[in-house]
């Protein structure tokens, strides 16, 4: 079929780019791009079966003559970059520390976090949700599971913001592996945002195996499956994939959430009296402002995909946020609703790749978006400021969300 271009990555369509899925979903659901020699796709069942489908669409995101090279890039050699049975084995190594009790023995703590970051700026009237709790939440968390100083939580940021709107970003999730492993190594800045975050988790390593701590990164070097540790660039691969996934994907996830509640302020003030319906609000702010917008993968051989042929070793790159507005799997699907039910959004993936840490990033949404219903009345964006989208394909955000508040009755 053919492909109709995507309109130009303006602030607008990054912040509206559901019209363009729509069309494609009509016109063109599975089409190849000439100008960036991908395929994409765009309808939910195709999407489904381009993530979950190993067999044919690899994870390892890389036309073959690249595939060498990228595999000695540690993001290539992470989880969200590999295939069975090696994806099998590791994440059966990781999955320790986001089983449903891990994750839930933290609750504690992300709920002291919430409070602190809340509590100073109660008293304003206003904050800025993204610098004030969307983006710190994340990052301490991770930062503590990964038993990194406070000190070094600031670059921790950097690095990731680099990585998901760096060059070769707009690709899809892989650009970090893969293919765009080779595309962003090329690029000085990018070189040397993955040189700094290599030397200091690698440092981290070599002082975690010589004093083994209580947190993540030593328990991963004590770990053991099927008689086999992980190798030092794998371990690299997955402190760097968490520090990027764990971010980005509940500040968007956040700051996303109160986007729609601004749009619709009877929804804010129904979860203040039913705070019950949180989760299943957060389920619909997945699905209709998706934190990944796009994956991607490479084809192991010929197949026929939403009646289209598509080669061997070709790129394709699956919508995910398209695939969660598409009208064959959700009625009106460009309706807010925070009783949607069922609501089998793709938000985390599907398959083997569905999120290793979505238990996590639901947990800091609920007591973050709890704590900020329950202590703030009125919540507002701040007319006349327009929002400043995240450059990128991969991911959908803004940069800053400002609101002014009233703080409820009784809580300060």
């Amino acid at each position: 079929m053919a492909f109709s271009p995507s309109p130009a990555a303006t602030p607008e369509h990054l912040l509206d780019p559901f019209p363009w899925y729509r069309a494609m979903r009509a016109d063109s659901p599975v089409a190849y791009d000439e100008r960036r020699g991908v395929w994409r796709v765009f309808r939910y069942a195709s999407v489904q079966r381009v993530l979950s489908d190993y067999a044919v669409f690899s994870s390892q995101r890389t036309p073959k003559e690249h595939r060498e090279r990228a595999a000695r890039h540690p993001l290539g050699s992470s989880l969200i970059s590999l295939d069975p049975p090696r994806h099998r084995q590791m994440r059966n190594l990781v999955t320790q520390a986001f089983t449903p009790r891990a994750v839930a023995r933290l609750e504690p703590r992300i709920a002291r976090i919430v409070d602190e970051l809340l509590d100073a700026v109660a008293s304003a009237g206003r904050m800025d949700v993204v610098d004030d709790l969307a983006y710190p939440l994340p990052v301490i968390v991770i930062a503590e599971l990964l038993g990194i100083p406070p000190e070094d939580r600031a670059r921790f940021k950097r690095w990731s913001d680099a990585v998901v709107t760096g060059p070769g970003a707009g690709m899809g999730a892989g650009a970090g592996a893969g293919q765009g492993a080779g595309q962003m190594g090329q690029a000085g800045q990018m070189g040397q945002v993955y040189m700094e975050m290599a030397a200091y988790f690698f440092e981290t390593i070599e002082r975690r195996r010589l004093e083994p701590g209580d947190d993540l990164i030593s328990g991963l070097l004590a770990a053991e499956v099927e008689g086999r540790r992980l190798s030092e660039i794998e371990l690299l691969g997955f402190c760097m994939l968490l520090l990027v996934a764990g971010n980005e994907t509940t500040t968007n996830l956040i700051a996303n959430a109160v986007l729609c509640f601004d749009e619709q302020p009877e929804v804010y003030e129904r979860l203040r009296a039913a705070p019950e319906l949180l989760p299943g609000a957060i389920e619909e702010v997945l699905r209709y402002r998706s934190p990944v917008q796009s994956m991607d993968r490479v084809t192991l051989s010929e197949t026929t995909l939403g009646g289209v042929t598509i080669p061997e070793d070709a790129r394709v790159v699956a919508y995910i946020g398209s695939a969660n507005r598409d009208e064959a799997q959700f009625p009106d699907p460009d309706r807010f609703d925070i009783a949607r039910d069922p609501n089998r959004h793709l938000a985390f993936g599907y398959g083997i790749h569905f999120c290793l840490g979505a238990p996590l990033a639901r947990l800091e949404a609920r007591i973050a978006l709890g704590a900020l219903i329950a202590r703030f009345r009125d919540l507002r964006r701040v007319p006349d400021v327009a929002l400043d989208p995240l450059p990128s394909a991969i991911v959908y955000g803004v940069r800053h969300v400002p609101v002014t508040f009233t703080a409820a009755d009784g809580v300060s």
